[in-house]
């Protein structure tokens, strides 16, 4: 089939996957939700495969993500609530209405007007969507973010409100200040909800320092866990050309590899 008929190609393919009569099983069985576990896992290997620079890759990786959207389309196409096509149109509506600066006549603006014209356009349309001011705050960013991630959408909502520090200045002097709250509870009693609570709240407070830096935290953290578990492969190597192990060396054996192999990278 041509190129310019491939989604309709892919559109027929799920359709005929969820087929009653001569479908594929497994397929026949999802719903929405039994699906979104793949939707995440499908997210995370394109960003994975971004961040490793496999981008010979990311084509197959883009068409994986791309099957749950048409999954989810056709879902909906059999209860009668929408099809690919409403899907395309609302994102297509969506990125004109966002993008006035561009799809409508309007003078040159700045990066800060830019920002602020597009937080302006998000706060109409949470408005819109909710009858209750308060609720429209939140109601677009979703439960299930990661944890790192949504501490970033609040912190980037409400400093469009103009709560914020001016720099990252205030971002990590809160930090130091959760650092000394954190001490103070683990002191108390290391397993309370209040040292529990302590903790998030210095979770919370450097998420909004890599904000400043404009650095996304969960990309941070993949790269720091990243950095980690290859030095410590780094480590059990090191381990086993002096005839040791991991399973055999001592926690000060172990260390000092450590120092090694972190010298080496510096």
């Amino acid at each position: 089939m041509a190129d310019k008929h491939a989604i309709e190609q892919s559109l027929a393919i799920m359709a005929k996957l969820r087929d009653p009569d001569s479908g594929c099983p497994w397929d026949l069985k999802q719903d929405f939700k039994s699906i979104v576990p793949h939707t995440l896992e499908e997210a995370y290997e394109v960003a994975d495969c971004i961040e490793k620079g496999e981008l010979t890759e990311l084509k197959s990786e883009l068409g994986d993500l791309l099957f749950q959207v048409i999954f989810y389309a056709q879902l909906a196409k059999e209860q009668g609530l929408f099809d690919f096509a409403d899907v395309a149109n609302t994102l297509n509506e969506k990125l004109v209405r966002r993008h006035p600066h561009v799809f409508a006549e309007q003078s040159e603006l700045s990066d800060a007007e830019l920002s602020a014209q597009w937080q302006a356009i998000k706060a109409q349309e949470r408005a819109e969507k909710s009858a209750s001011p308060q609720m429209s705050l939140w109601q677009d960013i979703p439960d299930a973010m990661p944890g790192l991630s949504k501490a970033k959408k609040i912190q980037q909502r409400v400093a469009s409100l103009g709560f914020d520090w001016p720099s990252y200045h205030g971002a990590l002097d809160k930090v130091a200040e959760e650092v000394d709250e954190v001490k103070e509870a683990l002191a108390h009693d290391p397993y309370s909800e209040h040292s529990a609570e302590e903790l998030g709240d210095l979770l919370f407070a450097t998420v909004n320092v890599a904000r400043h830096i404009k650095r996304d935290p969960e990309q941070l953290l993949r790269s720091a866990n990243a950095k980690f578990a290859s030095r410590f492969e780094k480590v059990a190597a090191y381990l086993d050309e002096r005839g040791q192990s991991l399973e055999t060396a001592s926690l000060e054996e172990m260390d000092n590899a450590w120092e090694a192999i972190k010298k080496q990278a510096n």
